[in-house]
Parts: structure tokens; sequence; C-alpha cells
């Protein structure tokens, strides 16, 4: 996968804003939980008071405070705090309101109010708080202060205590602050913050406030703000997956073309070190694998440890001593993955392979049916395919099952981990060191940890087989075609047109132990038809493709106008040249666009080349003539009727070089004599080569080259060789009588 990377430098500035994109949606979905705990913490249980520094509080109850504050602790809170007149209730009174503080202030206040609160909430109701066993026990300071107080003094605690001599004033004080600090450990910070809330509360109402639409407007805002960040989540999403698509789309079609545009360059060698079926796949479904790959690591794999570790953080601050419950949850899901991947990624690896056979047997099926049914063998086609279907089918269906498995497994551990937070967290409840909020958004924290790793396994089982598929793309691009075009290539001389040479090629196919052609030696020139003859395997055909450089020669040279082939382009080269495969193939389109194939050319060049390859009666026969339609490697038309568009097709290019590989065979004698005498009227300027088993095709040639073995039996004309070469007379004699070689 790592080497194709480069292909998504272009989508550089895409993949940053998707990264951007993904780094918001996972701020607005970790917002999202501390919000659910906000509304149910402060908006249900405190009423919708956030902090218990008041922002209001009558002055006699501020002078309360203040008495169990430290001098420090006092002026900082007189500092933010100013003394106004309100009227309540029709009365004048004097309130501490509270000054424009930022965040950090606030919190400073709240912990200097923490304890003074309760301990005037505790002189002034009392409380009860529980022992180590969690029975209900008296708290102790009121005995303390009753012990403290004269006897006979009338009053309450806090008009009694003006009254004490300022010694016995301090001793209560200090006494009743360290009972503050048992009752805080004792009664749990969830505990106290609710007694303070509470306090704060009833303070509020002592001052005209409308506690009821304070928390009504609380929810509200906080549940708009709620709103707000869903929208951005939704609207984050949708931008992310158009872009994510877009990135995965151009990655897609740069890698499909640049492959494409390889494959079509290869040489014959490989063509068969891949085979077609194989390139196929890896330029169909190799390709879309890889694509959703792309696409699922921007929106799944990048998000996944962002969202993760910002819930991991998220988590820690809520309830830090609940973490191990995290660390059991992403235990249990490495286990898994690591057992599916164990399990799985031997089948990923064989997969694309089965793909691949499935398209051979396919291919091979679809191409050879005539045959098959010639010789009624369409049940045992029939079992080869179900064979290689069923081997495929096999591994696809362990691999689902195996994906099938993961999400019921993920969901039980999820739902196992749900429980377990729950009965730890309602322990932590009932000791006052928790609240509902905190734990509903610690178990909102817990659920997106485990789902990032939830969308890193799936991508874990999806992975193997994209980069199975990566590869296999990979091993194409870099594979170094056999045949290059020289680093700097020379150019053909144009006053020197249509000499070829051939001088002591030898040629051996790749992996062969053998040469298939052995020290040949010869030259073609302008206006000559040069015939290669010979038995079946004698290396004809592969004459033929070494002049255009479809293989390249083992030993020797090939020389057109006095130029080694190796040293122009393959463009150049194939220029001067028109070649008409052994095996004819036209392409799906018109007749026209098949004898146009070599570049744009008007109607008459069309027309002409079809009447001198004998193919303009069939083609006049068809209800729409040149424009008639041409199904995909020319099915619709006859043998001999693809042999004739595709010398037209050759002719269209008026090359100075034709070579004609066998391309007479499916024409009967008649038509073969015609197309010979027009091609000899006509392009009587090129070097024509005709490579044929049949003697009638090559009697009229200036030159007769023969073959044998690959080694050259003899050369010379039709009369010279019946004379001179004992293979050349045995082929003639197997095709035709004494009587009509004159012999």
């Amino acid at each position: 996968m790592l080497r194709l990377l480069k292909y998504l430098k272009r989508s550089f500035l895409p993949i940053i804003a998707v990264l951007a994109l993904l780094i918001l949606e996972a701020y607005c979905d970790l917002a999202l939980p501390q919000y659910t705990s906000d509304i149910v913490n402060v908006g249900i249980q405190q009423g919708g008071i956030e902090d218990i520094a008041p922002t209001e509080i009558r002055t006699s109850e501020m002078e309360k405070l203040l008495l169990f504050m430290e001098e420090e602790d006092q002026n900082t809170v007189e500092s933010h705090y100013e003394i106004k007149d309100r009227i309540i209730d029709g009365e004048s009174v004097s309130v501490y309101v509270q000054k424009e503080v930022d965040d950090d202030t606030v919190e400073e206040l709240n912990s200097i109010f923490e304890v003074p609160m309760l301990l005037v909430n505790a002189i002034e109701n009392g409380i009860n708080a529980q022992n180590s066993e969690g029975e209900a026990e008296e708290s102790q300071n009121l005995a303390i202060f009753q012990e403290m107080i004269p006897e006979g003094a009338e009053g309450d605690f806090f008009t009694v205590l003006p009254t004490l001599p300022e010694t016995q004033q301090e001793e209560l004080l200090s006494a009743i602050g360290e009972e503050g600090q048992k009752l805080k450990e004792t009664l749990g910070s969830s505990t106290l913050r609710q007694m303070d809330v509470a306090y704060v509360q009833k303070q509020y109402e002592s001052c005209g406030i409308d506690t009821d639409k304070l928390q009504t407007n609380y929810i509200w805002k906080t549940g708009a703000q709620m709103a707000g960040f869903a929208l951005i989540i939704a609207a984050t999403t949708v931008l992310i997956s158009l872009l994510a698509s877009r990135i995965g789309a151009l990655f897609a079609r740069d890698v499909r073309k640049d492959l494409y545009t390889k494959v079509v360059r290869f040489s014959h060698k490989e063509f068969q070190d891949f085979s077609t079926a194989s390139l196929i796949t890896r330029c169909t479904n190799d390709i879309q694998q890889v694509l959703i790959l792309v696409i699922m690591m921007l929106r799944m794999v990048f998000y996944a440890p962002i969202i993760g570790i910002g819930a991991l953080f998220k988590v820690l601050h809520t309830a830090s001593n609940m973490t191990w419950v995290i660390g059991i949850a992403v235990g249990a899901i490495l286990l898994l993955v690591i057992t599916l991947l164990v399990a799985t990624m031997p089948k990923f690896k064989a997969l694309q392979k089965l793909v691949d056979k499935v398209n051979l047997v396919t291919r091979e099926i679809l191409t050879g049916l005539p045959v098959i049914r010639a010789f009624s063998r369409e049940d045992h086609e029939e079992k080869r395919f179900d064979s290689a279907n069923i081997n495929l089918t096999k591994a696809n269906l362990f691999v689902n099952r195996a994906m099938a498995l993961m999400m019921p497994m993920m969901m039980l551990i999820m739902n196992g981990i749900s429980v377990l937070i729950i009965w730890v967290g309602a322990s932590a409840i009932d000791q006052g060191t928790m609240q509902v909020g905190s734990l509903m958004a610690f178990i909102q924290y817990t659920m997106q940890i485990i789902m990032a790793f939830l969308m890193l396994s799936m991508m874990s089982i999806m992975l193997p087989r994209a980069m199975v598929s990566a590869n296999r793309i990979a091993d194409v691009l870099a594979t170094e075609n056999s045949v290059k075009d020289p680093a700097s290539p020379k150019q053909f001389d144009p006053t020197i047109q249509g000499t070829v040479e051939f001088r002591d090629v030898s040629f051996r196919y790749p992996d062969a132990e053998a040469d298939v052609l052995k020290d040949i030696s010869f030259t073609a020139h302008a206006g000559e038809t040069t015939a290669i003859i010979g038995s079946t395997g004698s290396g004809k055909s592969t004459v033929a493709k070494l002049i255009p450089r479809f293989f390249d020669v083992s030993k020797g040279a090939i020389l057109i106008d006095g130029i080694d082939i190796r040293d122009v382009t393959k463009h150049d080269l194939r220029e001067k040249i028109g070649y008409v495969p052994q095996k004819a193939n036209l392409f799906s389109g018109t007749i026209a666009s098949n004898i146009a194939y070599s570049g744009d050319m008007d109607e008459e060049t069309i027309v002409n080349a079809a009447a001198i390859a004998q193919a303009t009666d069939f083609i006049e026969e068809k209800e729409e003539g040149f424009q008639s339609e041409v199904a995909q490697g020319g099915t619709n038309v006859s043998g001999g009727q693809r042999q004739r568009l595709s010398i037209a097709r050759a002719i269209a290019k008026n090359p100075e070089i034709y070579i004609f590989d066998d391309s007479f065979s499916a024409l009967d004698y008649k038509t073969d004599a015609a197309l010979r005498k027009a091609l000899k009227q006509t392009i009587k300027h090129s070097t024509i080569f005709i490579i044929a088993q049949r003697i009638s095709t090559v009697l009229e040639a200036d030159r007769i080259v023969v073959l044998d073995e690959g080694e050259i039996a003899g050369i010379g004309t039709h009369s010279e060789l019946l004379q001179t070469s004992e293979v050349y007379r045995q082929i003639a004699l197997s095709q035709l009588s004494k009587e009509e070689l004159g012999l």
C-alpha cells in the first residue's frame, strides 16, 4: 500500500481538510456526553445552578460564611463582590453581588465557599453522615457547639457567638473547621456539592431570584448547544463523506490510468508473467478494493484515534478511579481482533488469486464456447467453473462469517462493559463520589473508546485483502518492460524507406530451454514481397513479432533503413509498420471505425482500403454499410470477413512495411488471389512480409525464406527453391501436384 501513496499527493489539501473536519466532528462528539451530564447534574439535580459561588447573597448570610474562612480567602471573596441594595418583598435589603469574573476565578471562589457553606448549613440544620459501615450516625458538631456555648445564653449559634470572649470564639471556630473537614471527607464530593447547591438555591430564593426560571433557562440553553453540536456533526459527516469519496475516486482514477498505461505497453513476456485474466482483475477488482480502503481510512481509521484518545482524556477527567474498566474493554477487543486476524489472514491472501482463477476459467469458457459445444464438453466446463467458483465461495463465506461473528461479539463486549460501569458507578453514587450525570457521561465516553477500537478492528478485517490488492497493483506498476525505448533514441532517415535486414538474429522465449530462431540473416527491400514459409513450429510467426519489437532479439540485430530497431522509440518504429496478426481481432464500434483504427482518415481512404482487401462486397450487403456495428472481438462477422477487415485496417494506415502473419488462411483461393493482386498493384512501393503455410500464397513473392526448426533452409524465388531447397520442395509437393508445380 505504501507504494501507492504517491497517488494521494494531488489530494493533499482535501486530505488536510478531511483531518480538520474529523477533529471538529470529534470535538462535537466528545462535547455531547458532557452536556448530557450537565443537564442531569446541573439542570435537574442542581436546579440549573452551575456554581456554588453565589451571584447574589444577603449580607447577613455572607457574614456567616466569612466567619469560617481564612483571612486571605475573606479578602479574595470581598474583592470579587460588591454590596448593593435590593428591594425584596417591599423591603430594602443589602446583598453581596458578584462582579464580572472569568472561569478560573469562579473555580477559585467555588473552592473557597465549599466548606463554609457546609458548616453554615450543618449549624443551622444539622446533618447526618455515615460511618465506615454505612450506618447513619448523628454528627458531633451539634454536641460540640452546645458544650462551648455558655449555659443560659439565648439565641442561635450566630447570635451567641459574638457575645463570647475572643479566645472562646477562636477555639469554637477552630473546632467547627476541623469538624467541617471531617464531614467533607465523609460525605463525598457529590453529596457535598448537592448540599452546597441546596444552600445557594435557598439564598437565591431569599434574594427574590426565580429559581424555576433559572433551571428552565439552563436546560433550554444546554439543549440548544447540544442541538448545535449535532447539526455541526451532521454537516461535517456529509462533507467528510463527499471529500473522502472524491479523494478515493481521484486516487482510483489515477491508479487505473497508470496501470492501464503500463499494461498496454507491456511486451508479450509481461503478459505471459501476469496472465490476461490476472491483469483484468488487477485493473478492476483490486483497484476497487483499494478504493474502498482509502475511503474507509479517511472516514474511520483517521477518526478512530482522534475520538478514542479524546474520549480517554474525558474519562480520566470524569472518573479516573474507573479507568480500569476501559482496560478490560480494550483487552477484550484486542483479543477478539487478534484471534480473527490469525484465522482470516491466510484466506485474504488467497482470495484475490481465487478471483483470478474464476476470471481465467470464465474467459476461457466464453471465448472457447463454439469448441466446447462442438465437442459436447459443456458438462466438463461447468464442473471446472463450479470447482473454481466453489473455492472462491468458500473463502468468501469464511471471511464473511468471521466478520459477521465480530459484530455480535463486539456488542456483547460493549453491553457487558456497560453493565460493569453501572454496577461500579452505582456504588460510587451511593458513596457520594459520583453523580448520576457523570456516570452517564462515563458510559458514553467508554462507548466512544470501544467504538474507536471497533472501527479499527473492522479495518483490520478489511485491510489484509486491500493490502493484497494494493501489492498486486504495485507489482504491475513496478514491473519493468522488457522491451524499452532507448535513453537517446535515433531518428529514421527519411531518404531510406522500407529496407529490413535480419543480421544473425537468434531468439529464445523467456524461460525457454532452446532458441526458437538461430542465426537468421536476410534483407527485404522496398517494393519487394518477402514470404516466410515453413512447417508448424518453425518460427515463422516469431519472425513477424520481432520486427515491431513485440519481443527483443536474444542475439544479433534487426535493422530498418540501416538503424537497429532497438535504437529508435517503439512509437516511431511501429508508425512505419502495418501489422495484420495471425488471429484477426476487431473492436466494438463500426466497420469504418475499425478500418480507420490507426488514426483520423477520410471516407475515401476507408473505402479504398476495403476495396483492396476485397471487403467491399460483404460490407455493401449490410443495411448500414460502413456504419454497421461490429461486436466485441468481431463475433458478428465470419472469420474470412474479420481477416479482410483486419487487412483493410493495415492498408488504410499506408505504412512503409506490411506484415501479414498468416493473414490469408481463412480466405478462399479466389479471394486470396484477388487480394494479393490488388496488393501488388496498390502497395508496390512498400516492403511486404507474408508469413504463410500455403504455397499458393507465396508463389509470386520476390523472395521466399524457408524456415526449418528455427533455421534458414533456403532463400530464393519459388522456382529457385524447388531446385535448391529440399524442405521447400517437400512442402510444395505436399500441397500441389508435380504438374501444378511444373516439375
